[in-house]
């Protein structure tokens, strides 16, 4: 995705950047939402002017900051991953149970069986379960990432040739599209529903069009996908939990 506009809050010693989305909504109120991923977000109408867009963020300052501060308070108590028999992982946007198999002399393999996410190993250690589970999530995604965009492709009109796909491990993104038209997809998406990867590939497949986040793209995104905002917000949500390590 491209660079967003943001402007830079200062509150108890600390620097907040709060990035800027425009709406193609005159009229309408500004937002503002902190996501569980220390992201802070302002949805700015159009026709707002800079001392309204000044004066919102100063009387929302301090508001900020205290979620901003509630987030890191429940991230500094998450429970790192142990990779062992009664964890909890996602894949499209359900929950499954991990059962680890030890089976020193089979094959190591990763299958999903009866909504169990079952491991068997031949070192039960913690990082090669790790690393076959991240391999099997990056295999199904290719796989689930493939066959979503065969299913949008007939609604963005404007695209007249398939895109590359690749996958990226991102820190921040779910994904970004090049200025050449690759569209670049975190496998860790493959964790999320449907409907929230569809909302990801749609944002992408829109920059193929406006390349950046002006009111043309954001009117774009809104007539393919009308509730993207509720599937944004549900990943957001979710964020933290699929990306937990």
């Amino acid at each position: 995705m491209e660079e967003t506009p943001s402007r830079v809050l200062t509150y108890g010693g600390e620097q907040i950047r709060v990035n800027l989305v425009p709406r193609a909504r005159p009229g309408t109120t500004l937002r503002i939402k902190v996501h569980p991923a220390l992201r802070v977000e302002a949805s700015v109408p159009d026709g707002t002017t800079e001392a309204d867009l000044e004066k919102a963020l100063h009387q929302k300052t301090r508001w900020i900051w205290q979620k901003l501060r509630d987030f890191r308070a429940v991230q500094e108590h998450a429970t790192p991953r142990a990779y062992v028999s009664g964890e909890s992982h996602f894949y499209l946007g359900r929950r499954h149970l991990l059962k680890v198999h030890h089976q020193p002399n089979a094959p190591e393999t990763v299958r999903m069986l009866r909504g169990r996410l079952e491991v068997s190993v031949q070192d039960r250690s913690a990082l090669r379960i790790k690393k076959l589970l991240e391999l099997w999530y990056f295999t199904r995604a290719q796989d689930v990432f493939r066959h979503r965009l065969s299913v949008l492709l007939p609604t963005t009109l404007w695209v007249t040739t398939p895109p590359a796909l690749k996958l990226q491990v991102m820190q921040t993104q779910w994904g970004n599209c090049s200025p050449g038209g690759t569209v670049t997809l975190n496998p860790h998406l493959v964790k999320a529903p449907r409907d929230c990867i569809d909302y990801v590939l749609l944002h992408e497949l829109c920059h193929l069009k406006e390349h950046n986040h002006g009111p043309a793209f954001w009117a774009l995104l809104e007539r393919v996908m009308p509730d993207w905002e509720r599937h944004k917000a549900r990943l957001d949500g979710m964020a933290e939990m699929m990306l937990q390590k």
